[in-house]
Parts: structure tokens; C-alpha cells; sequence
């Protein structure tokens, strides 16, 4: 497998309120319910090169009011954290190639301690990279940042515009790395810049060592806000109400995981995926 340079050279561095959360850190913003979606986006969500698998999920994930909402434009510098199979990377490197670029931030698994995820973490960096060595048209100009999760360093202070991250959070929580990863967040972007998070919600605040995979919307705003961003927005574009969020498997139950009996099948396709926070947050 041939690695883009631009990839390789970059792994060098090695580096609307349906569930509204009470007791949120700051005063509670306003639900965004929509946002309009620009043609140029549209084109990249609707492009040729998308998974089929993936784009069955669009119900589910709203990409395009998703990223409206975070005011993603085709000029800016985005971070990715942690794309896992790519599935935002379909839509988001192929739209910021030609004006913009595109920052896959995953773990390197050299950080990582022998037995503690070195393996798995290893086998998605390089299935990312295989996804995106094999299709240059797409993906040819997409960087990757490899980053320790113990100390993260996601690009030069102040070198982005937009972070995005999607259902990572209560994973970092697990581990005590969440408060590191917000203060990479807030480093490597603008002032001005945006930080959006997308992730599981929980019906209200969770210990950190909580299995179910979901985390507290005040929790979220407040572990934010201690990094130094503001909560500037939050949308219900993800909201499901159908969610209980009382499975014995946590959100895994779901879909896409889809951890249940067979016999159970219809009842959580019914459901569909998780319940998730949509907020914006602002570095001033």
C-alpha cells in the first residue's frame, strides 16, 4: 500500500430541546432546529465515493444540518478527532479539498502501552489510511496527526478553525483523558474558532466510569467551558426520543452495534440510534 505524502508526511508530526439537561454550566442556549444547508456541501454528502453502508446511516446522523450547524465552510482547516472508519471523512475531505484541508486526528498506538488498545488502535489507522491511499481523487490532500492521549498535540497552536468530534467523549471520560483532550481542542484552534461535539445523551449526569456510553448534557457543557470554550448554540438535529437509554448493553444495544438478541432485532431497528447532544462551542 502506497501512503499519500501529504499522510505520510503529516504522521511525522506523531503528534427544538427534546431532553433539555438541568444545572447546565452556563445559562441554556437557545435549540437551533435547522440550518441551511449550501449546495457545495450537499454535492460532497451526496457524492458517488460514499459507502452505501454509510450513507443508509444519513437518517440517523444528519450530516448535512450536522455540519451547518457547525459552520463548516470549504476554506476552513478542520480537525477530525479519532474518524474511526471514515465515515465523516467521506463527506468532509473530499469538500475541503480544494479550498480548505482536512486533519484526521486518530491515537498512535506507539503511545499506547503494550496490551492497552495498541493492537485495535493500530488496525484503524491503518484502515483509514488504506481508505484514503486508495481513492487519491477524495482523499489525496487529507492529513493525518497521530496523538498521544495522555499529553494530545493536535497541530500548531492556534492553526484551525473548526474541531469536530463525534460520540468520543464518554470514551475519554472512561479513561481520564477528557479534560487533556479539551485543552488540545481549545489550543490548536483560532480565537474564534469553533469546537462541535456530537455524542450520546445521557438523561442526566453519569459517573465517570459509567458503562452505558452516555454522558450528561450539563457534564458535557461544563467539561467544555473548564477548557476555556463558551457554549455558543445546541441543536435537537440528532435528538431521538425514542431512546430509553436503559439497555442492559448501553448504547452498544443500538444501532449500528447492534448488541441484542436476534429476537430483538425489530425492536431496536425501531428505535434507531442513540439519543445525542448537538452543541457549539466558541474559543474567544
Amino acid at each position: 500500500m502506497k501512503t499519500p505524502a501529504p499522510l505520510l508526511c503529516a504522521c511525522l508530526l506523531a503528534v427544538a430541546s427534546s431532553f433539555p439537561a438541568a444545572g447546565f454550566a452556563s445559562e441554556p442556549v437557545a435549540a437551533t432546529a435547522s440550518a441551511q444547508v449550501a449546495p457545495d456541501l450537499q454535492a460532497a454528502i451526496a457524492g458517488s465515493w460514499r459507502t452505501p453502508a454509510n450513507v443508509q446511516r444519513d437518517e440517523y446522523r444528519h450530516p448535512a444540518q450536522t455540519l451547518s450547524f457547525f459552520g463548516l465552510q470549504p476554506t476552513q482547516t478542520v480537525v477530525e478527532i479519532t474518524p474511526g472508519g471514515g465515515w465523516y471523512s467521506e463527506i468532509l475531505a473530499p469538500y475541503l479539498r480544494d479550498g480548505g484541508k482536512y486533519i484526521a486526528a486518530v491515537v498512535d498506538p506507539a503511545a499506547l502501552p503494550a496490551g492497552g488498545g495498541r493492537d485495535y488502535q493500530q488496525r484503524g489507522r491503518d484502515g483509514l489510511a488504506k481508505k484514503f491511499a486508495d481513492a487519491p481523487a477524495q482523499y489525496d490532500r487529507a492529513v493525518e496527526v497521530a496523538y498521544d492521549p495522555a499529553a494530545p498535540v493536535l497541530g500548531a497552536p492556534g492553526s484551525a478553525d473548526l474541531v469536530l468530534t463525534f460520540r468520543n467523549v464518554h470514551n475519554w471520560r472512561a479513561n481520564g483523558q477528557a479534560e487533556g483532550m479539551f485543552k488540545a481542542f481549545y489550543t490548536v484552534l483560532k480565537p474564534g474558532g469553533t469546537l462541535g461535539v456530537v455524542e450520546h445523551r445521557a438523561k442526566a449526569d453519569v459517573p465517570a466510569d459509567d458503562k452505558s456510553g452516555y454522558v450528561g448534557q450539563a457534564q458535557m457543557i461544563a467539561m467544555a467551558e473548564a477548557a476555556g470554550f463558551t457554549l455558543q448554540d445546541s441543536s435537537e438535529i440528532n435528538a431521538n426520543p425514542a431512546d430509553t437509554k436503559d439497555y442492559p448493553g448501553g448504547v452498544w444495544t443500538l444501532p449500528p452495534s447492534n448488541k441484542h438478541d436476534a429476537a430483538d432485532a425489530a425492536k431496536y431497528k425501531a428505535i434507531g440510534e442513540s439519543d445525542r447532544m448537538t452543541l457549539r462551542f466558541v474559543k474567544k
